[in-house]
């Protein structure tokens, strides 16, 4: 035997201990991976309060279910892009993070401009990859197969307004709108539901995206003199304009739509300059406990300590429960397992609060109330 070969055969049990060593630090590895979702939204500029929330909300839920040990004994590790509410940016951190990061799933990404911008692209469809809790409540978002909304749509929330508004006697109402693709979406329902109960739209003046410009519609709103002015708007400049109208005297009542931060505006305004602004109701109030998911995100909220928890972070914790339900319930951890298991959910409830993503047409609920900033800051329903 030549002393090459003798040298090998001795060298043959390192090597193989070495290739165990290597085998077993291989499937603790990959038992240990991460199960990526990812948000792509605004964390900086005037759309950042509603990104930060959202996140806050995504966040406060995937932090519990880690702390328990995740799904399927591994983690979720949540990874953030910053869009700064433009729709380029939008489109292209999307592309940018599914590459560099393979999530199973996106989350929250805000505003129905930049939403349309990614399902004109497509890439979610080329990629089979799903986003739960698109902020947005416009109709183009909803028919989109891969963007699930968790809540009402517009047109939902405008037609059970002005549906209460002529059973109330008031029928001259203003529109202010952010100039846009919500405003284009918040207008088509507003025209529908005008005709259908009798209401008079005696102004609509939009102010310019990713602006808290709203002077214009200010004077406006004064000039036409409504009894109600509907405010399609987003928070910053929803919370300019409710300023703005009445420290020049205006009278007319407020109804903000679900997307408006109500602790925002609350914050900024005083509880005695917001006291009478009405709002709709798309998703379970956070102050009001008679919900499973509303005690729960009440519940994790005290230890969290994160000042960016607020109204709007329901919307982020819902979306993120309903996530956390899919991917429990896909065969496998893949961004195509997932969107499957997505389609099928029907009855997906996430604590007395319930989704259902198989309509191709619409958002995942309908469900929609109203309520009012009463004495004291509190919140009357």
């Amino acid at each position: 035997m030549s002393s090459l070969t003798h040298a090998f055969r001795r060298f043959l049990p390192s090597l193989h201990r070495s290739l165990i060593a290597l085998a077993v630090v291989a499937c603790a590895g990959a038992a240990q991976a991460d199960v990526v979702v990812a948000q792509v939204a605004p964390f900086s500029g005037p759309q950042a309060v509603t990104g930060r929330a959202i996140h806050a909300g995504v966040k406060l839920y995937i932090d519990s279910v880690n702390a328990r040990g995740g799904v399927r004994g591994q983690r979720i590790k949540l990874v953030t892009r910053d869009d700064m509410q433009q729709p380029e940016n939008t489109v292209r951190l999307v592309k940018e993070v599914v590459q560099q990061e393979s999530p199973v799933a996106l989350i929250g990404t805000v505003g129905t401009t930049n939403l349309e911008a990614l399902a004109r692209d497509g890439v979610l469809d080329k990629q089979r990859i799903s986003m739960v809790g698109a902020v947005s409540g416009a109709a183009s978002v909803a028919q989109s197969r891969t963007l699930r909304v968790v809540k009402a749509s517009y047109h939902d929330e405008v037609g059970s307004l002005f549906k209460r508004l002529s059973q109330l006697g008031l029928n001259r109402v203003g529109v202010v709108f952010q100039d846009d693709g919500l405003g284009k979406d918040v207008n088509v329902g507003v025209d529908k539901a005008a005709r259908q109960y009798g209401i008079t739209i005696v102004n609509s003046t939009g102010y310019a995206r990713n602006t808290t410009e709203v002077s214009t519609a200010v004077n406006n709103m004064l000039k036409a003199n409504p009894q109600v002015i509907f405010l399609g708007a987003t928070t910053a400049a929803a919370v300019q304009f409710v300023k703005q109208y009445g420290a020049a005297g205006g009278q007319a009542t407020m109804y903000g739509m679900s997307i408006i931060d109500t602790d925002t505006l609350l914050k900024a305004l005083g509880p005695d300059r917001a006291r009478g602004y009405a709002f709709s109701v798309v998703l379970p109030l956070s102050s009001k406990t008679d919900r499973e998911v509303v005690r729960e995100f009440q519940r994790l909220r005290e230890t969290a300590n994160n000042p960016d928890l607020s109204a709007r972070s329901m919307e982020g914790f819902i979306a993120a429960k309903a996530l956390v339900k899919a991917i429990e319930k896909a065969p496998r951890l893949s961004a195509d397992a997932v969107s499957t298991a997505l389609d099928s959910a029907s009855e997906l409830d996430v604590g007395g609060y319930r989704l259902d993503f198989t309509k191709a047409d619409r958002s995942g609920s309908r469900y929609v109330d109203f309520a009012m900033i009463g004495d004291g800051g509190k919140i009357v329903q």
